[in-house]
């Protein structure tokens, strides 16, 4: 084996690695590869990478031993415990300016720490989401590297090239920030996910149990949704789940249980959401809307229990699909803006300097999020690129003006059919606070006022001086001090 003759190496060859490196092989570069279990690396190179240039190493010192210099490692493996053992195994062996690249589901505290512990022993660390599961990991995905920046120019002739492209050929992978923002920007992206999931499936819901349509219906339905604005790989994927068939001619997704998995990602977001004070209100439901699917027994024992509302037929079923499309379509709008409010958020508290038109750009093809409507996001921050909230843009104010009696006819629908809508009603329930100048907060300050000393502002006084009221008389004068926590 040649030594030094390797551009990159890769550790753990599950599905998303194994697609990696034969695409990084694909785009010219030579990539050595290593798995703790060293079986996986032979039966790599002898069947999905046999042919290729691919390099199988049985150590860590061998792998290390093929890669040109500044070596440049990245770990395809469990996030958690197991990033942490392989950098410990990695460091030994390497020398200052080598850089280690996780590129897992990783959580971005975890990254924080680990680009400084590495940048002490002269170690540059890249956290960098990756997005497209195993078909974009293969063809092209969704790339967002952050960390060390003196790190990106070694390896971003590989990341750009193997990202998926948008039309004008701009790669789906640039430079996110400093530290753990790359895995930040991932988490978010992972968090939207949940709340575009949950989204298409109150739509079928609806659409199901509302109106009755069958799968085949329902095919035809999301087939032409994905021709216009919803245009988008969740939506496409969703109306070829509906056309699949079990081998006894039923539809397969009626034969599902309907009890929804999760790694994580959309929980370390509602987290965030909560540690930085941003109402991202959607994917926690989207989160819990997952936990409720899990409680299967105690929902079929409700079921014989709890009454729901007697079914109400639609008369206009062309307005009632449409009236859904919207509510979808709206919901969606919010999602992405509570998301972009997050970012924001992050990028203040922790000093990073986020592109977010660039990120929308990043989204904009191999994820699983990719879709036509991430450019609008994009041509928002491209007009405005200090735009303070996206729902301030032009074309997302338009288009919620003009489509929100549909939505309000999609939640109102869902209540009348008793369907559970809690992303939808969630979003519409944002929306009216948002757009609200005087919402009741007023009297729950009177109310911490009342019981706590907890002091308010007053409407016209300075923001910044904080009043107490002696509300039945009988309390003292001292107040308690104000803090948001």
């Amino acid at each position: 084996m040649q030594a030094e003759s390797c551009d990159i190496g890769l550790i753990g060859l599950a599905v998303m690695g194994q697609n990696l490196v034969l695409n990084m092989n694909d785009h010219g570069f030579k990539v050595a590869v290593y798995n703790r279990t060293t079986s996986k690396v032979d039966e790599f190179i002898q069947n999905e990478a046999k042919g290729t240039e691919v390099v199988g190493t049985h150590s860590i010192p061998e792998l290390i031993s093929v890669l040109k210099a500044p070596r440049r490692v990245m770990l395809m493996v469990k996030a958690g415990d197991t990033v942490d053992q392989m950098i410990d195994a990695l460091v030994p062996h390497m020398a200052p300016g080598d850089i280690i690249i996780d590129g897992g589901n990783s959580l971005f505290t975890d990254s924080n720490r680990r680009t400084k512990a590495l940048a002490e022993k002269g170690i540059q660390f890249i956290g960098t989401g990756v997005s497209g599961g195993e078909e974009g990991a293969r063809t092209g995905p969704s790339i967002m590297p952050g960390g060390n920046k003196e790190a990106w120019p070694h390896v971003k002739d590989i990341f750009q090239s193997i990202a998926a492209k948008v039309e004008d050929g701009s790669p789906c992978c640039d430079w996110v920030g400093e530290d753990g923002a790359g895995h930040y920007v991932k988490m978010v992206h992972n968090g939207i996910e949940y709340g575009d999931m949950q989204l298409i499936c109150e739509a079928y819901d609806l659409l199901k149990t509302g109106l009755g349509l069958t799968a085949d219906e329902l095919h035809e339905v999301f087939t032409d949704w994905n021709k216009g604005e919803l245009d988008s790989y969740l939506i496409e994927i969703t109306s070829e789940i509906f056309a699949k068939k079990d081998d006894d001619g039923e539809p397969m997704v009626d034969k599902i249980l309907d009890t929804a998995g999760q790694k994580g990602t959309g929980k370390w977001t509602g987290i965030s959401a909560l540690d930085l004070g941003m109402p991202v209100t959607l994917i926690g439901e989207a989160v819990f809307a997952r936990c409720l699917s899990s409680m299967k027994n105690e929902r079929v024992q409700a079921s014989s229990v709890l009454n729901g509302p007697s079914a109400i037929k639609a008369e206009d079923k062309a307005a009632f699909i449409e009236d859904v499309r919207r509510a979808l379509y709206c919901s969606k709008i919010i999602s992405y803006a509570q998301g972009y409010m997050l970012l924001q958020a992050a990028a203040k508290e922790m000093g990073w300097k986020l592109n977010l038109g660039g990120i929308a750009l990043m989204w904009r093809g191999g994820c699983i999020i990719r879709s036509r409507f991430l450019g609008k996001i994009k041509d928002a921050y491209d007009k405005n690129p200090d735009l303070n909230n996206l729902l301030l843009d032009e074309f997302f104010s338009t288009t919620l003006n003009e489509y929100q009696a549909s939505w309000r006819k999609g939640v109102i629908r869902a209540i009348e059919a008793g369907v559970a809508t809690p992303a939808f009603s969630t979003a519409l329930s944002f929306y009216d606070g948002f757009r609200t100048a005087r919402l009741p907060a007023n009297l729950l300050q009177a109310q911490r006022d009342f019981f706590g000393a907890h002091t308010y502002e007053r409407v016209d006084k300075p923001r910044g001086e904080f009043f107490h009221t002696n509300w039945t008389g009988r309390g003292g004068r001292v107040s308690s001090s104000t803090y948001n926590v």
